[in-house]
């Protein structure tokens, strides 16, 4: 079985501390076949340059291609390393969002929502406080606008804000309110030939499941799904690769006989035996 992890971060990213060759070390070590460096940039926080919380992004992106390529012929023998981008956000600013496309020739880009127009990182938010209904109907409309943005290749952690309101609370929210639009995500997902991702990172935190979680993994099957990706989410080398083996199975038993990587933005496919 081919190995391939397509979420992680390298220290080009605020709040991740390995290096991509330090990544590369770690996959190899593990026999992976194929990473992606997928860097942080929410594209909304560009325009601030160096006074962003995060970061420069001016300065991020174009060093995480720089050490991906240069970590690509170092280990061309030993390991398939894909140049990618983790892009926040990308409906809140277009001039923003065309910036971090103009960074470099990405193999692959993740679209994610991080937090909605407004607010902050849902990290930060205390749900505890909040209408919760209410930010999961306005967090899955935003997908929805997300999903149909042509410029991506895979939509990750479709379930992200399940994570903080499981830390808030104790508890997760039944997703049933919200099928109509989720499926609504997924049937434009699978028109425009874009895949979902397996998120891992789950299984090894509180949540305990990925995300999305078997439902939503078989639904997406069920509704015609054809492309899913697999990834850590790793912020740390000694997590590449961990999970994806388990995701796999998973994808198996949700009816997917193979899993994706990209090069430069084309599908290929992984069989899963």
């Amino acid at each position: 079985m081919k190995i391939c992890d397509l979420h992680i971060h390298s220290n080009n990213s605020f709040d991740a501390k390995s290096t991509v060759d330090e990544i590369c070390q770690k996959a190899i070590e593990r026999n992976l076949y194929a990473v992606a460096v997928t860097d942080h940039c929410e594209a909304p926080f560009i325009k601030y340059g160096e006074n962003c919380e995060f970061g420069s992004f001016d300065k991020q992106i174009p060093q995480s291609i720089k050490d991906t390529l240069t970590a690509r012929q170092k280990y061309q023998s030993q390991l398939k390393v894909l140049c990618g981008i983790e892009l926040g956000e990308p409906m809140h600013d277009f001039s923003c969002t065309e910036h971090a496309l103009a960074y470099g020739d990405f193999d692959f880009i993740l679209a994610s929502v991080h937090n909605l127009r407004g607010m902050d990182d849902f990290y930060y938010l205390d749900f505890s406080k909040l209408d919760i209904d209410k930010v999961l109907n306005m967090y899955f409309d935003e997908l929805i606008e997300t999903a149909s943005f042509p410029h991506f290749d895979s939509l990750a952690h479709l379930t992200y804000p399940l994570r903080y309101i499981m830390t808030a609370t104790g508890s997760v929210p039944s997703l049933a309110p919200y099928q109509n639009k989720i499926d609504e995500i997924y049937k434009i997902l699978i028109k425009n030939n874009k895949a979902l991702e397996i998120n891992v990172s789950g299984f090894y935190k509180e949540l305990g499941v990925s995300l999305p979680d078997k439902e939503q993994i078989r639904r997406f099957k069920e509704l015609g799904g054809k492309y899913i990706t697999l990834g850590t989410d790793s912020h740390d080398c000694e997590f590449v690769g961990k999970g994806i083996e388990k995701g796999i199975e998973l994808a198996k038993e949700c009816g997917f006989n193979s899993y994706t990587i990209f090069e430069k933005h084309k599908p290929i496919l992984i069989d899963i035996f």
